[in-house]
């Protein structure tokens, strides 16, 4: 394992190292022995007034395109020569098994950012329409807050396009998972980035949060987060007329059609919903099936359920991990609790203590359940997946539809017209059929209560556009 520093005690702003102004620290659990194994400081107000100012300073309107191509070739080589170090991080700090750490935590980011190098390449920046030039201008000062699911990944789909936008960045990263993003940063201080250009300021979202998103010299706000508090990030930044993109919840349906191959459906589908313990916001955690074929499936549900070894993380067997914090492991349980009081039928799993020590959920399946319930409307962001009958298309439709969320999903049929013929009905913002592979460059973002606007590629960059029209005689 690499020499890590855990024990951090400064803030990264004006291109420094700094002390914060705030004085505590926050300390940082390894989910999987209950133990501290780090610390970085809780900012203040004061710590991110400095860093917006920095930020402030440091952009240019006019920053040319070269330099933008620059900065973000630097930024990702220095990121791709940490990546190592991050993965074994992520796993210290949020418990993702080594095997997931080392690709999906890892490789996909890496990925992404390569994507938004492509993107800026080839990305025209003037247009003429009519008797009119219309030009694409960076924002400005970027706020992006980030979640503890995906450190690294989110970081990257937020900061990358805002430096190829030629933005300025403050970013604050989660109090489970911040120590990974201090690593990110150590990457951003290799790559030599003009002072302000990236700032970070951790501390508590209460407080760091809230004055970041109410600051009046921030022009945008990128957040990901639980719903709740994306809307309240909303509020505030609406207070002072400031663009918000926000990434939330999801309830995504894997809909699996009569006729589908009902074996891989449910072999990917189970992967997806248990990839990363669950806590993934585009998981498909509620499978629909035939009712024609409902025993078949549970039983291949089973089967598949019981190949997720869940121990160690930094064994390179193990598939789940521990859930990443106590409170999220206080959390799941309570929903594999309450789910049979609403009808629904355990198939696997449960909510019994797996070890002594550490964070661990047993991979859960319940059938029977309730397109209304609890369970098949609200997101548990742990290894529990909901199986659900349909009679026919009609009503697996009205299903998917039917929660307050729209970000993912999945519909397997017998031939792909049938599958794209039933997405096109399905309130989300992304979906896979028939087994489609991930695409980081597609858009990414969510329908509902599951967002506003959309991350990587092409259209998740132009986010961080603003636009001019200048009429010519």
């Amino acid at each position: 394992m690499s020499n890590h520093d855990y024990t951090r005690t400064k803030l990264f702003i004006d291109g420094q190292w700094v002390n914060p102004d705030g004085t505590g620290t926050i300390e940082v659990i390894d989910p999987a022995t209950e133990q501290v194994c780090g610390s970085v400081p809780s900012g203040s107000e004061a710590d991110v007034d400095a860093a917006v100012a920095a930020a402030r300073a440091a952009f240019d309107p006019m920053i040319g395109v070269t330099e933008r191509r620059e900065r973000l070739d630097a930024v990702i080589t220095a990121m791709e020569k940490r990546l190592p170090d991050i993965a074994e991080t992520i796993t210290r700090e949020m418990g993702a098994p080594i095997r997931i750490a080392q690709s999906v935590q890892t490789q996909v980011p890496l990925a992404v950012a390569r994507g938004f190098a492509d993107a800026l390449a080839t990305f025209e920046f003037e247009e003429r329409i009519g008797n009119s030039m219309v030009l694409r201008e960076p924002y400005g000062v970027v706020a992006a807050i980030t979640p503890w699911n995906y450190p690294l990944y989110q970081v990257v789909a937020k900061v990358l396009p805002a430096i190829a936008a030629g933005c300025t960045v403050v970013l604050k990263p989660s109090n489970e998972a911040p120590l990974s993003v201090f690593e990110f940063v150590d990457a951003i201080e290799d790559a030599g980035l003009p002072p302000g250009v990236v700032n970070l300021v951790s501390g508590p979202g209460a407080l760091i949060g809230e004055r970041m998103s109410a600051h009046p010299d921030v022009d945008l706000v990128s957040f990901t987060g639980s719903t709740a508090v994306g809307s309240r990030v909303g509020e505030l930044a609406g207070k002072s007329i400031k663009k918000v993109a926000l990434e939330l919840g999801g309830k995504s349906a894997n809909v699996i059609l009569d006729g589908a191959h009902l074996a891989t459906a449910i072999k990917v589908g189970v992967g997806n919903a248990f990839l990363n313990g669950g806590q993934t916001c585009m998981a498909w955690t509620r499978m629909l099936v035939p009712l024609s074929r409902y025993s078949e499936a549970l039983e291949l549900v089973e089967a598949a359920v019981s190949k997720y070894s869940v121990g160690d993380p930094w064994d390179p067997g193990t598939r789940l991990g521990p859930s990443a914090s106590e409170s999220q492991y206080h959390s799941v349980l309570g929903f594999i609790e309450r789910a049979p009081g609403d009808g629904a039928r355990l198939l696997a799993g449960g909510s019994q203590r797996l070890r002594d020590v550490g964070y661990y959920v047993a991979p859960t399946v319940f059938a029977d359940v309730h397109p209304n319930s609890e369970l098949g409307q609200e997101e548990v962001f742990g290894p529990v997946l909901a199986v659900i009958p349909f009679r026919d298309a009609d009503e697996a439709l009205a299903i998917a539809n039917g929660t307050p969320y729209g970000l993912s999903g999945a519909v397997w049929a017998a031939d792909d017209d049938t599958a794209i013929g039933f997405a096109r009905q399905v309130q989300t913002g992304q979906l896979d059929i028939n087994g489609g592979k991930y695409n980081p460059a597609a858009p990414f973002g969510g329908y509902k209560k599951s967002g506003i606007g959309r991350e990587l590629g092409r259209i998740g960059f132009e986010e961080y556009l603003q636009i001019k029209s200048i009429q010519l005689p």
